[in-house]
């Protein structure tokens, strides 16, 4: 295989990545507080020959992909258990598996038992990492939840905190699905509470960051340089065999 052979390949192989991480974005493009990702590609320049006959060869390398932290918009829905964050503030959850994630779905319930949870039935944890439980007979409509996530009633006091955690380097956690990730050692207890920047506002959810058009437009450009480099690696087939038919034609 010679050196235009690979460079179709890395092409490839690399919108073939890029194409499924778009995917991804539109598919959570309504997801609550969902976080889209980039891909990181880079260039490896292959030199070979003499100084003076030299030839570089430029091959695409998939770097990976990061997450984009920025902000998702506000959506009021009036619901007392919504909870939206602004800041870079994260909530923390016990999965119905027992591991502990992050993420900023703020759509919240009290199941019977009074846990505090999502609405795939994640628990929601406290600063302490501990599950937060409710009567189970208080009112959606009687609960208050403060800025600073202090959750209360006038008839019960305070009655817990929803704990807001500072996740450091995102980029090493692993996705869990539904908008959560994983921590990569750390659990919520040995993290830093959130900057005193980010607040919650109650009655309203932060939507995905996802920009379906933007993500259809490059989903469509990557599907083109796909399609090319595909191509490219046909009609290099298609000479190689054009050559060998000559060559045995003239023997």
């Amino acid at each position: 295989m010679d050196n235009s052979t690979f460079v179709s390949l890395s092409l490839a192989t690399a919108m073939q990545t890029a194409l499924d991480v778009s995917a991804n974005n539109i598919a959570n493009a309504n997801t609550a507080g969902f976080k889209s990702e980039k891909v990181v590609f880079d260039s490896y320049l292959h030199r070979e020959g003499s100084p003076s006959e030299r030839r570089d060869t430029d091959f695409l390398i998939d770097r990976g992909s990061f997450l984009d932290e920025s902000q998702g918009a506000l959506s009021r829905t009036g619901n007392p258990l919504d909870l939206a964050l602004q800041g870079d503030g994260w909530f923390a959850y016990e999965t119905p598996e027992g591991r502990t994630a992050l993420g900023r779905d703020g759509r919240f319930a009290i199941d019977p038992e009074g846990n505090l949870v999502t609405l795939n039935g994640a628990r929601v944890l406290d600063p302490g990492g501990a599950p937060i439980v409710l009567p189970p007979d208080l009112g959606a409509g009687a609960l208050t939840v403060s800025q600073d996530g202090t959750i209360s009633s006038e008839a019960n006091g305070v009655m817990g905190r929803v704990g807001l955690f500072a996740p450091g380097d995102l980029q090493s956690y692993e996705r869990l699905g539904a908008g959560m990730l994983v921590p990569p050692e750390a659990a919520p207890g040995g993290l830093p509470p959130a900057a005193r920047e980010t607040r919650l506002v109650q009655g309203a959810i932060e939507t995905s960051n996802v920009q379906p058009v933007v993500e259809m437009t490059r989903m469509m450009s990557i599907q083109q340089a796909y399609d090319r480099a595909l191509k490219l690696i046909g009609e290099e087939d298609n000479l190689k065999r054009d050559m060998l038919r000559r060559l045995g034609g003239q023997t």
